[in-house]
């Protein structure tokens, strides 16, 4: 091991510092989601790719074949000039030699006598005709000329200044340049769009059952039912994986399924109890002796209902609408009834899709935590498109940093020299935190600027 850490630092240190950089700059501006950088793997290859065949096509290809063809042309006009100088016209007449060059060698030509080479253009800025063109006449012919290769785009035009005349000759430009070669790229580019297009296809076939595998565990994190049942699709390793997670919700519906069962067997058997011991308490009328005893009674049926409810987790609740501002008043009269106030202000829509029961018991168990230790709270509501956050903030003693963890544990109490009707049955955030999840949200404690207590629950809206 140690050999392997000497050899992973002798590599960092080889490794240039700029490579750090640009690895953090791309992965800061890479795309995150799984179907994009799948169409940039297909992608990007494949215009390394393009790229490299239409350098070498260009490179090679192209401008060798322009280079042949210039070679030809220009050999062409060497013969006729050869011709002119060896076997001269006697009367002036070039009709002869015109004629053979247009029949034989696809040349026009025109004999100017007196003529005078124009002054030389500009040379075009992909001149790659023009370079090969003067370099071949250099070579073959070696007499001053001049050229035009823009001036008619289906014609190339080259004058040669011979004795005391000027030769004219007038080539098609497919003769001098291989102009074609737009056909090979559009062909390979077109066919590149094709293949892509196509790949992009199969890319969201294959990325589908991943987004619908990532909807249902979302859904199922949050307690939501989905409308359509999830069914394993696509390849084999996804469908082994939708198939593992519907297995796994299976198990852990079935789980809770038992839990609940076996606490509702206990609730009508406990229940059952508690009802016998109320009733011989009643016939026992006013005795003093049996006050504890019917308090005891009391505390008993309040701790199993505190229990059940914490248990039940309110997970059998489907999806509804509640306004919060309805709810929040409700509290507000709450407080007002115990001497104690309660401010609140909403920012988004009031309306909510919550579980509606849930969401009220979750709200309410912080409230009455609140109502219990401090004397004002206020209730912060901010709805925007993707989060639901309610920040509760009182004035009373608070709780310890420490300790701010442990509380959410069920049947944790602070304070354990407290009475049961004072302190509760330590299930009331365990259950605010369990409701909280369920809706795909959390719940944390910290400092309150009122110095209390602030609870921030935040859940998707």
């Amino acid at each position: 091991m140690a050999i392997i850490d000497t050899m992973r630092r002798d590599i960092g240190r080889l490794r240039p510092p700029g490579w750090a950089t640009f690895g953090r700059w791309l992965k800061r501006h890479m795309p995150t989601g799984l179907f994009t950088r799948s169409v940039l793997i297909v992608i990007i290859p494949m215009l390394l790719l393009q790229t490299v065949v239409a350098a070498v096509f260009m490179e090679r290809h192209w401008r060798l074949v322009t280079e042949r063809l210039s070679q030809a042309v220009t050999r062409d006009i060497a013969a006729i000039i050869e011709i002119i100088r060896i076997y001269p016209p006697a009367s002036g007449d070039y009709s002869e030699i015109i004629r053979i060059a247009r029949d034989k060698l696809s040349l026009t030509l025109l004999v100017e006598p007196g003529g005078q080479l124009p002054p030389p253009r500009s040379k075009p800025f992909f001149s790659i005709l023009d370079d090969f063109l003067a370099d071949q006449i250099n070579q073959q012919i070696r007499l001053p000329f001049w050229i035009d290769t823009v001036g008619d785009s289906r014609l190339v035009e080259i004058r040669i200044q011979l004795d005391d005349k000027v030769l004219r000759f007038f080539t098609v430009r497919n003769q001098t340049y291989a102009s074609n070669t737009h056909i090979f790229l559009v062909w390979m580019f077109g066919t590149s769009l094709l293949l892509i297009g196509i790949s992009i296809l199969f890319l969201r076939g294959q990325i589908r059952p991943i987004l619908a595998l990532a909807n249902a565990a979302e859904n199922f994190g949050k307690g939501q039912r989905m409308q359509d049942p999830f069914v394993p699709r696509g390849a084999d390793e996804i469908r082994r994986a939708g198939i593992a997670f519907i297995q796994m919700r299976e198990r852990i519906e079935r789980q809770m399924e038992q839990r609940t069962a076996m606490l509702t067997g206990i609730s009508h058997d406990l229940r059952t109890i508690l009802t016998r011991f109320k009733l011989q308490l009643a016939l026992a009328r006013d005795n003093p002796d049996l006050a504890g005893m019917s308090a005891d009674v009391d505390d008993m049926q309040s701790m199993l209902e505190g229990y059940l409810a914490f248990a039940r987790g309110e997970a059998e609740e489907d999806f509804g609408e509640l306004r919060l501002s309805e709810l929040l008043e409700k509290i507000v009269m709450d407080f007002a009834l115990h001497g104690k106030t309660m401010t609140y202000s909403i920012d988004g829509e009031d309306l909510l899709s919550v579980r509606p029961n849930a969401f009220m018991r979750l709200v309410g168990n912080l409230a009455a935590n609140s109502q219990r230790y401090a004397s004002h709270l206020h209730v912060d509501a901010r709805h925007s498109a993707k989060w639901l956050t309610l920040v509760f903030d009182d004035d009373g003693p608070g709780i310890p940093e420490q300790s701010r963890e442990d509380v959410f544990k069920p049947f944790f109490r602070l304070d354990e020299a407290r009475n049961l009707n004072a302190s509760g049955t330590g299930l009331g955030l365990a259950i605010v935190r369990d409701i909280a999840r369920g809706h795909g949200g959390n719940v944390t404690l910290s400092d309150s600027p009122r110095g209390g207590l602030r609870a921030v629950v935040r859940v998707p809206a």
